[in-house]
């Protein structure tokens, strides 16, 4: 009797192999697109399904970030405007026109809006906005002159080496906390940052710069 070419173990071993290649591939891609979404081209606007202006809504009118981003304060993410806050206004406001046309799609389907991330972070990599905020980080620190942008574009690359940069050395990012949503946000005299800095317990540096601060 012919014996099978490859036993059943064999066979078995082969084809978790098989698995393995395919499924590594498959989370190399991932990761690679990943990295390309985290690493994409700084000034370039993301488009969205309302071209929402914050220059008009924070520069010209002057919005507060808290009245869309409302979690900014309590969670690491900043939250994104529900349907009801754009309604706020717009069920008045310019309610009939085309450009608006998504935000009544969404009122009448009760679907959130799905508004583009322009600031993409890897998975590997926590970032929690409430902390940032708390300690006097300004918004414009890392999302630039938003009240200059048309549409959102990414201010910075967001790499390691930046975010390092301001862990290694705080004070000269940090504001009081009535500048924190200001734009732009007033820098302060060296000297006060320093005792900002020590009033926040952020002279030490050691805890802000170690790998589990930002990979968990």
């Amino acid at each position: 009797m012919n014996q099978p070419l490859f036993r059943r173990r064999a066979e078995l071993a082969v084809k978790l192999v098989l698995l393995a290649i395919f499924l590594g591939a498959g989370a190399a891609f991932a990761l690679l697109v990943g990295l390309a979404d985290a690493y994409e081209a700084v000034g370039e606007p993301q488009a969205q399904p309302i071209p929402f202006s914050h220059k008009h809504h924070v520069g010209d009118i002057g919005l507060d970030c808290r009245f869309c981003h409302t979690t900014v304060e309590k969670t690491a993410f900043p939250g994104m405007p529900a349907t009801q806050t754009c309604l706020t206004c717009h069920s008045q406001l310019f309610a009939q026109q085309g450009i608006l046309a998504a935000l009544r799609k969404s009122e009448a389907e009760n679907r959130p809006l799905a508004w583009k991330r322009v600031h993409f972070l890897p998975d590997f990599v926590y970032f929690d906005h409430s902390i940032h905020v708390a300690k006097g980080v300004a918004c414009a620190e890392c999302h630039g002159r938003v009240d200059q942008m048309p549409l959102a574009w990414k201010a910075e690359k967001l790499e390691m080496g930046w975010c390092l940069a301001c862990h290694r050395d705080p004070a000269p990012h940090l504001h009081p906390h009535d500048q924190v949503f200001a734009m732009p946000a007033d820098p302060l005299a060296e000297a006060d940052a320093r005792l900002l800095a020590e009033s926040l317990k952020l002279q030490s540096t050691r805890r802000l710069t170690d790998c589990s601060t930002c990979h968990r």
